[in-house]
């Protein structure tokens, strides 16, 4: 990757840390423990940054949940 695209990736990447310490502001999240735990209610908070336009990996970095989680959080149910 070129300097610019490495660039690039960190600023994103400082991005979402600060997206995600506003979020746990406006959430009123006060628990900076480690990610033992299992995240609750990030459905909401999932739609809402994709249709935000984020992708799935940005969102799965931003609320501390695996990007497979994010993706299944995303994809419409099927009904039978």
């Amino acid at each position: 990757m070129n300097s610019a695209g490495s660039q690039t990736a960190e600023m994103g990447r400082k991005l979402n840390v600060l997206i995600a310490l506003s979020l746990r502001q406006l959430l009123g999240d006060k628990d900076f423990s480690a990610k033992g735990k299992r995240k609750h209610g990030t459905g909401d908070v999932v739609r809402y940054l994709a249709d935000m336009g984020l992708d799935a990996k940005d969102i799965a970095e931003i609320v501390g949940s695996p990007v497979t989680s994010v993706r299944t959080q995303l994809t419409p149910t099927r009904r039978k």
